[in-house]
Formats: structure tokens, sequence, C-alpha cells
């Protein structure tokens, strides 16, 4: 029978980190994955780069139904925390956009950082080992609260940390183990749905935009309702089947089925004026107008929807026409039918609801000794190295909870 103080479930960015970080404070941690390659979605992230963390990583950029429940970790361990480790490790990186950070080389730097801290924590990894079921324990045997089945033999611990992530790719392992545990130990989820993907329009309704497949601009873009509504300012991407991009990976966090988009095309442009003054001071033909603004497939195919003759010269437009035009630049409303699904998305919104969950310790209120970190709770970051910080602050904050608890128990 293995005893350790703490048993982490899952080898990913927040599992790896909580269990270096509490290694390094003097637990015995036994880290299990059931895939055989450790840290499969660093490695494919950022374009295999990873974008590690952002400059400006804020609470602000976090949504969940607990909106403030993110704070106190995110407050205890920054960005500039981790990024003084990064360097420490003399991984090269660069800031490519808006405080996006990604390593020079290879998303490889990041996982051999965390082996190492690992190695530095003298945490024992079984990989791979499936998790089979994990139970309460009388905490009368060594002060082990938690007994684990797992595929080379039984684990007693005193803590368990559930770090198995979200939904995205299962081609690549994840499945909603840590989801089902919640549920076995009496937590309520937060409906899981994919977030950070893009989405897609019913056939015939997007027919007309098809030909536009490739054209990128920048957009503003809402969407959700109420407090839980979304408001960016990014490029948006043409595609077969729908809308991509940062600017619609970042709506989709906020977008319920049967809800629409508001776009805004060439954000800053006052269209009405704009149509307006061309109309009164310009020989130049509606379709060449246009395109002074926004790519030239993207006017061609706005002005064939909207039955205007691309050739027609500005002062022969009616005011009406203008006017409806000028409207439809500004807020296009249009209702997607879904998304590309787990799949294509890069996070899980929802999951694991932080109302019951210490914001301080990431210990579970209902299970002492049971603590979720990461991806699988009901926090989701924006695109831009958010989520992975979030990864690193509640993955520290477990840590230091974890090393507190050993040193109480007396070992």
């Amino acid at each position: 029978m293995k005893r350790v103080d703490v048993a982490v479930i899952g080898a990913g960015a927040a599992g790896l980190f909580c269990a270096a970080q509490a290694g390094q404070r003097g637990a015995r941690v036994l880290l299990l994955d059931h895939a055989a390659k450790v840290a499969e979605k660093i490695r494919i992230s950022g374009g295999g780069r990873c974008n590690f963390t952002n400059r400006d990583a804020t609470p602000a950029q976090f949504h969940s139904q607990n909106p403030h429940f993110c704070r106190s970790a995110l407050a205890r361990y920054t960005a500039p925390d981790f990024i003084a480790l990064v360097q420490r490790h003399r991984i090269p990186f660069h800031e490519k956009h808006r405080g996006q950070l990604f390593c020079d080389e290879s998303s490889q730097d990041i996982i051999d950082l965390l082996l190492r801290e690992c190695d530095d924590g003298r945490v024992e990894r079984w990989q791979p080992c499936a998790v089979a079921g994990v139970r309460a324990h009388d905490a009368g045997d060594g002060g082990a609260r938690y007994e684990l089945d797992t595929a080379r033999g039984p684990v007693l611990a005193r803590s368990v940390v559930v770090a198995t992530g979200g939904l995205p790719v299962p081609a690549i392992g994840a499945t909603d183990f840590g989801l089902r545990l919640a549920k076995q130990f009496g937590h309520a989820l937060v409906d899981p749905r994919p977030a950070l993907v893009p989405l897609v329009f019913d056939a015939a309704a997007w027919a007309p935009f098809v030909g536009l497949a490739g054209v990128s601009l920048e957009v503003d873009i809402a969407s959700g309702t109420g407090k839980q509504r979304g408001h960016f300012v990014e490029d948006l991407l043409f595609t077969h089947r729908g809308l991509s991009g940062p600017a619609v990976l970042q709506a989709s966090s906020y977008w319920r089925p049967g809800e629409t988009l508001q776009v805004a095309f060439a954000p800053g442009t006052d269209w009405p004026d704009t149509l307006a003054r061309a109309k009164a001071a310009s020989r130049r033909q509606l379709g060449n107008e246009l395109a002074a603004h926004l790519p030239q497939r993207l006017a061609q195919a706005w002005l064939a929807r909207a039955g205007l003759p691309e050739d027609k010269p500005m002062p022969e437009l009616g005011d009406k026409a203008l006017r409806q035009l000028a409207e439809s630049l500004s807020s296009w409303r249009i209702a997607p039918t879904g998304t590309e699904g787990w799949k294509k998305a890069e996070v899980m919104a929802g999951g694991v609801d932080t109302r019951q969950i210490d914001s301080k310790t990431l210990e579970s209120r209902r299970a002492p000794g049971l603590h979720f970190i990461g991806e699988v709770l009901d926090v989701t970051g924006w695109l831009g190295g958010y989520n992975f910080q979030w990864a690193w602050s509640s993955a520290h904050a477990c840590a230091e909870a974890l090393a507190a608890d050993v040193a109480l128990a007396g070992r």
C-alpha cells in the first residue's frame, strides 16, 4: 500500500506546478496521470510555443458564476511571479500581442521547467497510471483521508488534488473524470461547455458568406447578457462553416445557444458620418469607397447581400440606402447555431461550482482534504495566456495549503 501526503491527479499545467510546489515545501507527493505523454495540452498550445501567461492578468479577464472566487489566488501568485520562474530557468520568451508571452523556441521548455521543479520537490510520478476511483478513508490510519484505486495498486493519501483539466481535445486524453469525482463527493457543477471555440451557422443562412473563407479583419464584437457579457476588439476570421479568429474565440466564452452576436466592422469608424461625407465629397464608386475600409471580398459580398450596386457613384446613392448600409456595418447581428465543439475548443467553461470551494486553499467545503485546481473549476480566462496563469495561481495557492496541512498533521 503506497502512502503519501498528497496525491495529485492530472499531470497538466496545474497538476505539475502544484505537485512541484507542495513537494518543495516538504510534502510527500505522488503525481498520477492516465496519459502516456506528459502535458500534451501544454505541448500543443500557442502553436507549439505555449502562451504561458499574460503580463496584464487580473481578475477582470476571468469569468465565472462566482466572479470574485479567482481574486485571492491571482493576487498571491501573479504573472510576474511566473515570469521570474521562467527567467530563472533561462527560457527565452517574447511578447507577441497585448501582453501575451510565448516561448521563443518550444512549448517543451515550459514542460521541462515543470518537470525540473517536480524533481526539486522529489515528486514521484506515475505515468501512465489510470485512477479508477477515489473514496474516503479512515483518518486513523496514519492520517490518510482518501484511498485511491490505481492501475499500479492502492494509494493512501492525506489529501487529493483534482487537476484533471476540462473536456477540450479528447484526442489527447481529456476526460470527465474530475467532474464525476466532484459529483461523487457532493459538489454541484456549472454545465460544462466549449469555450474559446469557433462558432458555426446554419448552412443555408451562411451560404452568402462561404466565399469569404480566409478573410480576416478587426471588429468590435459583443456577446452574452447582463454580467455575463463579453465585449472585445480583436480580429475576426471568416470560415467555410462560420466565424473564428481571436474576436470570435473570446466572444464564444460568453455566448449561449439562441443568442446573437453583435459585430461592428472597422472599430472606431463612424459609418453614418463616413458614408454621408463620401456621398457629399467623393466621386468614387460605392464598392471602391467601402473597400477603402474593409477587405475587398467582404465589401463586395456585403453590397451584394444588401442589393446595392458596387459600381454606382457615391453621389447617386439614396440617403436611406446609405443609412441602412451604415447600420448593417455598425451592428451586424447574427445568431450562431453552435460551436465547433470540444475537438476545437481551447478551454472548458463551467465545471466544479466554486461556491463550494475555499478560494484561499482550493479545498472542498464538503470533503476536507479534497482540492480542485485549474480548468476543472468554473473559472475561465480570456484568450491570451490567462488560463495558464489561472493554472499557476490556483496550483500555488493549493500547494501552500497542502504544505500547511502536512505541518499541522505533525509529519
